[in-house]
This record gives structure tokens, sequence and C-alpha cells, in this order.
């Protein structure tokens, strides 16, 4: 077996668009139980919101004309005539020459246009002194300036967080139509690979490491996994066991098969699942070259390289992908920080290199040191906090140099 047409990252990634498209069922959840789902429809404002004139500081309210020319030296005098209490309307509308009290957040009278911040009043038995001008509309939140009756709220495809959650409570919004998150299915492979549970392994076999680190990850993003238990290095048994999968899950991912060798059937099974089969196989990436990636009748398939060091980034770089995709979703796929390298990091152009790194702080600034070590290293993942990207493009970092750092989280 020979890589075929090797592709570069950015390729690979136009590529998971080309072929797998986003899931199509959706469901309507209650709103306490969206956060972190897809949207799956685009949803309008309903109402105006605030739904009232309000403050925007505690202060006092005021037509902004009787302010004008108010400073230190000249204050402008006004009569207090009210305050408004939060939850409550103000008794009666206010006219020229008055004031009135108004907390942040509380609804403003009738007339008024403008609150002057408490800061710069004094009240002096009902006569309140203005140090400060303010211009019409100035500190006052008008009824529909945050959300306007009508306009799109929230577009489809949007990533539903603690903020989004907020904007659909302010309209009494109930329950949300979702994008149902995928399933993720995963099998390991490899007459070598035995279950964590084996308490002696004879010379040779490794405990199956991958199955339990990328289904952390998988809970970690908040999709349901399913372990799918170790294959043999055998085509049919292989087979068979992907299809069981695949009946199951909405993507799989397997690991262990995708190196050269004469046991490693995992590209030929790929092909045999369904069309179009196998449009990757290989990537101009460091660690994970021998990555493979297909779709078997519009569900992806992907075989993570075998070491765990190498399953684990190829995962991170491409899964968050591909679920994105799968859920319509075109925002961030991992967060991201910046920091000065300790060193010096060499990198083959032509080449996406992504470097393991950990964080540290050293007189006020964030600095990351890079992590070398072999790909089938799981130690050198365990002392990282995330991925340093070096493009294809260039020939390594200089150390001092700021870099972005893709956490791992």
């Amino acid at each position: 077996m020979k890589f075929f047409n090797v592709k570069t990252v950015e390729e690979t990634f136009k590529l998971i668009k080309e072929y797998y498209s986003p899931i199509s069922e959706w469901k309507m959840v209650p709103l306490e139980e969206a956060v972190q789902h897809i949207l799956a429809k685009d949803i309008h404002a309903e109402e105006n919101v605030p739904g009232f004139r309000r403050s925007a500081v505690d202060g006092y309210a005021v037509l902004a004309a009787d302010t004008f020319g108010a400073s230190e030296n000249l204050p402008a005098y006004l009569n207090v005539a009210g305050e408004v209490k939060m939850g409550e309307m103000p008794l009666k509308p206010l006219f020229s020459g008055e004031a009135f009290y108004v907390p942040t957040g509380g609804m403003i009278p009738e007339h008024s246009n403008a609150v002057v911040m408490i800061e710069h009043c004094e009240d002096l038995d009902g006569l309140l002194n203005l140090y400060k001008h303010v211009m019409p509309g100035e500190n006052v939140i008008e009824a529909d300036e945050d959300l306007r009756m009508g306009s799109l709220l929230l577009k489809k495809g949007t990533l539903l967080r603690a903020q989004e959650l907020g904007a659909l409570a302010s309209q009494g919004i109930a329950e949300v139509p979702v994008v149902r998150k995928p399933i993720i299915g995963y099998l390991s492979t490899g007459n070598e690979v035995k279950a964590l549970e084996t308490k002696e392994l004879l010379p040779g076999q490794v405990r199956d490491m991958n199955g339990m680190t990328i289904g952390a990850v998988v809970k970690e993003w908040g999709y349901e996994f399913k372990y799918g238990g170790i294959v043999n290095d055998d085509f049919d048994d292989l087979k068979r066991r992907m299809q069981q999968m695949l009946a199951e899950a909405d993507c799989l991912f397997i690991s262990g098969g995708s190196s050269v060798g004469i046991m490693d059937y995992s590209c030929d099974v790929l092909n045999s699942l369904g069309k179009p089969g196998v449009f990757v196989h290989g990537i101009s990436i460091k660690p994970g070259k021998p990555t493979i990636m297909a779709s078997a009748e519009g569900k992806p398939v992907i075989a993570l390289p075998g070491h765990p060091a190498s399953a684990m980034v190829i995962f991170h770089i491409f899964a968050k992908k591909i679920l994105n995709q799968l859920q319509g979703y075109e925002g961030l796929d991992s967060p991201v920080t910046f920091a000065k390298t300790t060193r010096n990091i060499p990198s083959a152009a032509g080449r996406t290199d992504y470097v393991r790194t950990r964080l540290f702080q050293e007189e006020e600034q964030w600095l990351a040191e890079p992590i070398f070590g072999k790909s089938g290293l799981i130690s050198t993942l365990v002392n990282s906090d995330g991925l340093i990207e070096i493009p294809a493009r260039s020939e390594g970092v200089q150390k001092g140099n700021l870099v972005a750092i893709k956490l791992f989280l």
C-alpha cells in the first residue's frame, strides 16, 4: 500500500465541506437544555427589548435642554419631582425644570430624554444641582435598542451559548429547535491492541489507549460516544464491525489501520463500505501523515494513526471540523491563545506541523515550551496544554516569537 496524492491541511478542510453534509434532523429542546447545541432554524424577535425606555445609570431623568451650559462653576438647578422604583412605572410625566431619580435599569418618565449620572448631581432638599450637561439620548436605552420586534434574533447554525440563551429568554421562548447532535462511533484495530483491563501484556502488545482518549475528548465536547471495541487485522471482521457501527452512529473513527503494512486493511475496507469511498489517503502533516478519510453513503469514516499522540492530534485538528460540518456550524473549532516560544522550533517547508506545547506564566507573560517526542509517546500529551501550528509555508519558529496555540479544551 502507498500514499496517493497526499493532501495539504487546507485541502483536507475543503474536502470535508465538500464530502460531508449537515444532518437534517432537528428537535425541540427546553431552553435550559439547549446550551452547546446548534440552532436548526432562524429565530426572529417577537418583542422589543427592553420594551420600555430605561436608564443605563443611576441618576436623574431630565430634559437635556434643561442642562445645557451646566458646569462645576455654574450648575443648573432643577426641582426633584419624584422617584422611579425598579419594576414600577413613573407615576407622572416629567416637565421642563424637573428631574426624577431613576436607578440603573429603571423606566424613565414620559418626556424625559436623558439621564444625568448621580455623581454629577447634588440633591439639596429637593433642589437638584447639576454640574454637568447631557445630550439628548445620553444614558438612555430606547425601548427597541437591544432587540427590535421582527428582526433576526439568531441565525440558523448558531452555537447556543449562555448569551444566546439569555437573548431567547428575553423573548419568553421556552423551547428552541436544535440540530440533533451526531453520534460518534469508534473502533480500535490491530492484533497487538488489548483491552485496558488486561493485567499482563505479552511483548509487542499494548492496551487500547486510543479508545479511552478519543472517547474522553468526544464526551468533553458534549457528544454521545459509542465504543465498538477492538478488531483484529482481518478484512471481513473489520468490514462487518464497521458496518455495524455505521448503522448506529453518524460518524465513525477507527485507529491503528492507516499505516502501510501487510495487516492494514482499512483503506480497502473503507472503499467497500459505500460510495464515494476514500477521498483522502495521507495528509501533509506532522504528526499524523497516514490519515485516511472516506465517505460511506454520506457518513464520515476516518482512520486515525495508531500511535496515541498522532491519533489525538489528528482528532483535535480534524474531528471538530467534521462534527461542526455535520451540524451546519461554521464558527471556531477550538479555543486559541497566544504565547511566546521558549526555544526555536524547526519545521520542514511544505508540511504543516502541530507541536505539542506546555504553557506557563513568567514575569506576567505567557510562554510556550515545545514538547518534542515521538508520535507513540502518550507522555508528550500528558505534559501538553495545546498545539502550536506551524504552517506549511514556514520553515519554523524562532525563540521569542508570538505564536497561536490551539488549546486542548
